[in-house]
């Protein structure tokens, strides 16, 4: 695991998205390049480094993030433990993505809170909201988004 030196930001905050939140990202390559402008470090973790690689080639997002055989655990503690960025910032969409940031020593933002700050637009507006995990729509969205995801890989 490491952080990628060779394109860090001289920003102030270390960004860290779950795939759900990328995936909830009407634009991701164009809010990743943005936040690139303010940030030090962004990318994305996950517990399936497989579909984190995926998504990045299929949207054009450069993950500062060597995923390996962490877990979305693992993988945020070894970052903010190489992050010289004075804060470090997980984006998430699960009340499990709060607690996994709390633990790991981050800031949470919930997707929506960190796209209406940002000024970036979600694909789903409704699949985010405070449901939470046990939220049907969010269930479906996820699924929604599963499907599409392997489909994707056979094309």
């Amino acid at each position: 695991m490491g952080i990628d030196a060779t394109t860090p930001g001289d920003g102030d905050v270390t960004l860290v998205f779950s795939l759900g939140a990328a995936r909830s990202l009407a634009d991701p390559a164009a809010a990743f390049a943005d936040a690139r402008r303010w940030s030090r470090h962004v990318g994305i973790v996950a517990n399936e480094a497989d579909q984190v690689a995926a998504f990045a080639r299929d949207h054009g997002v450069e993950n500062d993030y060597e995923l390996t055989n962490w877990d979305k655990w693992g993988t945020l503690a070894d970052v903010r433990e190489e992050s010289a960025a004075p804060r470090c910032v997980f984006v998430g969409t699960t009340r499990a993505d709060e607690r996994v940031a709390t633990e790991t020593g981050y800031e949470f933002l919930r997707v929506d809170e960190a796209a209406e700050k940002a000024g970036w637009e979600l694909s789903e507006p409704g699949a985010t909201g405070a449901g939470g995990e046990g939220n049907e729509d969010g269930r479906l969205a996820r699924l929604r988004r599963a499907v599409r995801d392997a489909l994707s890989r056979f094309r």
